[in-house]
């Protein structure tokens, strides 16, 4: 090699060294202000709920606020969107859900691409969905249920967080099963949705267990299965769907935290072994535990695993249910 394929070569390589030495040294001084997670829904619900709890024990651990924001509509793809565009620096999260890999099939037009634009971190938790109902709604069990919805084709209406979430399919796939047509009313959220559903102007939801529990213990509304194969821990007593007839239903809903795709693999190594100390503390876990979910944890890659594999199996179900939205 002559002396001057040798300065090429130093120049290359002094080239290639400095950026990602600028990166490290960036990454080793994060976080310096405060960091935003993004919630797709509006206060109130699970989301909400999972957010704020992991938010309060994270700013511990990085030393800086962590500001949960609420950005709702569009069966939560507004949020995402707007992580999925956001600067990738580590100051702005998404509080991610099943919902949005059922957006992927549900949205014929959405602005950003859930599997490559944005960067898995880690599942917080799972929480049983459940079938409950205003108690002026005389069916005491599913089959009672199934049988008023026969007798009166589209009438029972039903909530969910929004078009295309995990609640909407639930309950496609609830009619799919079940042989009978109900009435789809999209909100943005669980708060709004469940207001409707004590005060009567909605009959049934297929929300997760998180906002609903208060009302279920206090006799104002009844649960009468949780859509997941397992009971809820939160609710032992009450059948799963399976049980009560319709086999093999299966479906909950997870959620996890997510950054814009481009973001310094140290900065995402750092949060995701906190928030994974942070699950498995028994602090976190007892919270959680009141509220109905699971803690679950892990790694990026089965985070990515489990984003892949959902939005493969709701492709399908989109599909036979045929739900569309532009």
């Amino acid at each position: 090699m002559n002396r001057i394929t040798r300065v090429a070569a130093a120049c290359a390589l002094a080239a290639a060294t400095i950026p990602a030495a600028m990166s490290s040294a960036w990454a080793q001084a994060w976080p310096a202000r405060p960091v935003n997670l993004i919630v797709p829904f509006p206060a109130g619900g699970t989301t909400d709920v999972l957010a704020r709890a992991l938010g309060q024990e994270l700013s511990k651990s990085l030393g800086q606020p962590v500001v949960v924001e609420n950005r709702p509509g569009a069966g939560a793809t507004l949020g995402a969107d707007h992580v999925a565009k956001a600067k990738p620096d580590g100051y702005t999260l998404l509080m991610g859900a099943v919902h949005h890999t059922i957006a992927t099939s549900v949205y014929r037009r959405l602005g950003y691409d859930f599997q490559k634009d944005l960067a898995p971190i880690t599942v917080v938790a799972v929480v049983p969905n459940v079938l409950v109902v205003n108690p002026q709604v005389p069916a005491k069990t599913v089959q009672e249920l199934l049988a008023q919805a026969r007798a009166q084709p589209g009438k029972l209406a039903y909530g969910s967080n929004g078009a295309g979430t995990g609640q909407h399919l639930i309950g496609a796939q609830f009619e799919s099963m079940g042989g009978v047509e109900l009435l789809h009313v999209p909100y943005k959220g669980s708060g709004p949705l469940t207001t409707d559903l004590l005060g009567g102007q909605i009959a049934m939801s297929f929300d997760t267990v998180t906002p609903v529990l208060p009302h279920i213990k206090a006799g104002k509304l009844r649960a009468l299965a949780v859509t997941t194969a397992r009971r809820s821990v939160a609710l032992p007593d009450v059948p799963t769907l399976d049980e009560a007839g319709l086999k093999g239903f299966d479906m909950g809903t997870w959620f996890g935290v997510l950054a814009p795709a481009a973001t310094p693999r140290e900065v995402l190594a750092r949060l995701g072994a906190d928030m994974n100390r942070i699950i498995e503390s028994p602090q976190f876990r007892r919270k959680m535990e009141e509220i109905g979910a699971e803690p679950i944890g892990g790694s990026p890659e089965q985070m990515a695993r489990q984003i892949r594999e959902d939005t493969d199996r709701f492709a399908r179900l989109v599909k036979d249910a045929k739900v569309a939205l532009d």
